[in-house]
């Protein structure tokens, strides 16, 4: 089958695979973005933190993004890349074959959520991660933060700077007697027990219910965010080096271990928010340009070569 040939190949379209499109796109660079439309925050109403972009939707920003890489001649493909060979050509799981000189991998990162009954259906609405994404909308009312691991405890410290009234459900995280201590202090009661679901009336959080038969009334409950990298086959094809939780090693402009292959957003940094992101996007499209401008000077370098050789051949037999 017949590829058809880019400079760069970015896999994954959310802000950070579109803001490296928009530069490389600008850089007179032919690029693709293949994209298999399962953003991350999909679920969210609005994002916040961007600056001029705060409470629009997710939804709305990719549409402009790809709007604007449509404008400087970056090619949009809506599938999913599944093999990759020959550094690279990329196999589409809709048949089609791509190949690039450089590859950037954008494909962010999923939530893996507690099996709690509800937990599903509400994430991105009232069961939550992020304070700084979703605190202020929930800001002076009743908020629960779930036990789920290390760093939860912190997670509800945090979460203390937009309510003063926190609990902390234990669910299945050990709360040790410093922690205990430091939580008393600031306010934030430990409700033992584990939690078993969720209440919802009118489309609402309305308490966590607990495998004991309470219900603790709530307006939002959040959890220390727990991300799995969706990089797995990627990391196979390219023989990535990655980090003890799964996200891909990368230096600070995200060039990874493998020649030739960078990455930028969720796929290496578990806390990078939407514009945190669309800014490592922009850093590696012109680390990749760079690296290309490289390679295009050595190509040129030596195609004079033989010409020159050829002159002088010509001069000397004259």
């Amino acid at each position: 089958m017949e590829s058809d040939n880019y400079d760069v190949v970015v896999i994954g379209g959310g802000a950070a695979g579109l803001s490296a499109a928009l530069v490389l796109g600008r850089a007179r660079r032919r690029v693709a973005v293949v994209d298999a439309g399962a953003p991350r925050n999909a679920t969210a109403a609005h994002m916040h933190g961007f600056l001029s972009r705060d409470g629009m939707s997710p939804a709305d920003l990719l549409d402009a993004g790809r709007a604007e890489v449509r404008a400087y001649g970056v090619d949009l493909v809506d599938d999913e890349v599944v093999t990759i060979a020959d550094r690279f050509t990329l196999g589409l799981a809709g048949g089609q074959s791509l190949t690039a000189r450089r590859l950037l991998l954008a494909t962010g990162a999923s939530d893996v959520l507690p099996e709690i009954p509800g937990a599903h259906e509400r994430w991105g609405r009232d069961f939550l991660h992020c304070p700084y994404c979703h605190g202020w909308e929930v800001r002076h009312q009743p908020i629960g933060v779930l036990g789920t691991g290390p760093g939860s405890v912190g997670h509800a410290q945090l979460l203390r700077q937009w309510s003063s009234d926190v609990v902390f459900f234990s669910h299945n995280d050990a709360v040790t007697e410093s922690e205990r201590v430091a939580l008393d202090a600031r306010g934030i009661f430990v409700i033992e027990g584990e939690v078993a679901g969720l209440s919802i009336v009118d489309d609402r959080l309305a308490a966590v219910e607990l495998a004991d038969g309470r219900a603790i009334p709530r307006s939002a409950v959040f959890m220390r965010p727990t991300l799995r990298a969706n990089v797995a086959v990627l990391v196979d094809a390219l023989q990535l080096v990655v980090d003890e939780s799964g996200f891909v090693s990368a230096d600070a402009t995200g060039r990874t271990s493998a020649a030739g292959v960078w990455v930028a957003g969720n796929a290496a940094d578990s806390r990078a928010q939407v514009i945190t992101a669309a800014g490592q996007g922009s850093a590696a499209a012109i680390a990749i340009n760079a690296d290309l401008v490289a390679d295009d000077v050595q190509d040129a370098c030596f195609a004079a070569v033989p010409n020159e050789t050829e002159r002088m051949s010509d001069d000397r037999l004259g």
